[in-house]
């Protein structure tokens, strides 16, 4: 889990609060009361006034109820909450006490904002003229000046996050792909992501049928007790009225994919997967000449939304997962028949505990996802399981997969395809390290968390993809964008 506990403790409280008035049916009467309600006072917890605690929290309340911080909405799903971000330290480049306040003041000299300043004792630096540039620090002869770069900015794998004079942290839509990875990396908790809890919450309670998409990538995040019929019976007690596992969307997606790489094989094209959406959001912001090679496939959460459409047309479908990027491709991609909603983790335990459900330990009753399926949640699960489906339908050529996970290792493997110079047809694409097991709003993902997973992998059934897929019309729905 990336982000501190205390973190996660004081946003379940916004969440929980929001879904419980979204439950009682009294959210537009009584939301505007909850800043007070949550931070009573007189004496703030964690800010430096009461005041100020309120209106962080509410403006967490409107990113609880789906909308953005503020009025100004720039269409993000990552969003900013700027009297949050307004308590990390404004510079980067700070002074240390190795500033031996020298005669040459070459540091000085260097600055061209006029931010560095000679002090009495030492060098200062004036932090709203400081337009971090460095150059003072590499002018130092005594190294006294440090850069200390923001968690969220170290985070951010694409350089999206940028400052205002003011020193608070600003989303650069265009770079943006929605990955998650500032969210909770920001030791403040000023960045956060717009929730649909309300909106599924409204979805209940309508006559409508409305289903919980489970992500692979559950299994093992809450130990080896938890399991998906544990996650089945809490859904129905929120007032759900099933699960499915995305596994099996997953089923779906790699006979789809698959039959793409076999056509590939014949044209000599590269292709890429299509799974993992900030991968996708990465390819076309920054290599958009690979934007042809993405797997037209869509994404195992389609996949299992088109589906369940296509036997109740009127039917909403709710994916739950660690993935902050899903809330894009839900929200923004338009794509006929996806998901309606996407929830994290910690979105869904915040239902739970509007409601008082707990997780109670179950035995599976029974599997609706081959074991490939469930795999996709970890780097190389998509590879494979299209490598095995084709073996499953007698292809016995060679397949020459890039298995790439982490934003370092895509990078590298994206310029060598941009330059002509991979020696790979394929490439699996997954922006998180290791896979969507380790997604930044998943619940644990430690050694201890994948134990787990291994152990409630190692019980599920050896059925084939091509057997656990054989008796779903496919015909009913289209696979592809």
């Amino acid at each position: 889990m990336n982000a501190d506990v205390n973190i996660i403790q004081i946003k379940h409280e916004v969440w929980r609060e929001v879904a419980r008035l979204a439950f009682e049916g009294v959210l537009e009467e009584k939301y505007e009361y909850l800043p007070e309600q949550l931070c009573p006072g007189p004496l703030p917890e964690h800010r430096c006034c009461v005041y100020r605690e309120r209106e962080i929290t509410r403006q967490r309340v409107r990113t609880a109820m789906g909308k953005a911080p503020e009025e100004n909405d720039n269409g993000n799903i990552v969003q900013v909450i700027d009297p949050a971000c307004a308590d990390c330290p404004i510079s980067s480049y700070l002074v240390t006490d190795n500033c031996q306040n020298c005669v040459g003041k070459s540091c000085v000299e260097a600055c061209r904002f006029d931010a560095v300043i000679p002090g009495k004792n030492f060098t200062e630096i004036d932090r709203y003229k400081c337009k971090e540039c460095g150059m003072c620090a590499r002018a130092c002869p005594y190294n006294a000046i440090v850069h200390i770069r923001r968690p969220c900015k170290s985070a951010c794998p694409v350089d999206a996050l940028t400052y205002d004079e003011y020193g608070l942290a600003k989303i650069d839509t265009d770079r943006c792909i929605q990955c998650g990875q500032c969210v909770h990396n920001c030791p403040f908790a000023a960045i956060t992501g717009k929730s649909s809890i309300v909106q599924v919450i409204e979805a209940i309670k309508s006559k409508r049928s409305v289903y919980v998409l489970l992500a692979p990538a559950m299994e093992g995040q809450y130990g080896k007790e938890i399991t998906i019929a544990s996650w089945r019976k809490a859904a129905k007690h929120l007032g759900f009225d099933n699960l499915f596992e995305v596994g099996l969307g997953a089923d779906l997606t790699t006979a789809s994919e698959a039959e793409e790489w076999r056509e590939a094989l014949k044209t000599g094209e590269l292709k890429t997967t299509s799974c993992c959406p900030a991968f996708v959001n990465y390819i076309r912001k920054f290599y958009p000449e690979l934007a042809g090679a993405i797997s037209t496939t869509v994404s195992p959460m389609c996949q299992l939304s088109r589906m369940i459409k296509a036997r109740e047309p009127y039917a909403v479908t709710v994916f739950v997962g660690p993935c902050m990027a899903k809330k894009a491709e839900v929200q923004y991609e338009n794509i006929p028949g996806n998901a309606d909603y996407a929830l994290t983790f910690n979105e869904f335990e915040a239902m739970m505990l509007a409601k008082d459900v707990h997780f109670e330990a179950r035995e599976d009753e029974y599997q609706q996802s081959s074991i490939y399926g469930k795999r996709y949640a970890s780097a190389g699960g998509v590879a494979d399981a299209c490598e095995e489906y084709l073996r499953e339908q007698g292809f016995d050529g060679e397949l020459r997969i890039a298995r790439v996970s982490g934003h370092r290792e895509l990078k590298k493997t994206l310029e060598l395809a941009k330059l002509g110079k991979l020696d790979a047809q394929f490439i699996e694409g997954m922006f998180c390290d290791g896979g969507c097991f380790n997604g930044p709003c998943g619940y644990d993902s430690g050694p201890k968390a994948k134990r787990a997973r291994e152990a409630l992998l190692s019980a599920s059934d050896e059925r084939t993809i091509s057997s656990n897929i054989e008796n779903i019309d496919r015909s009913a729905f289209d696979s592809h964008r």
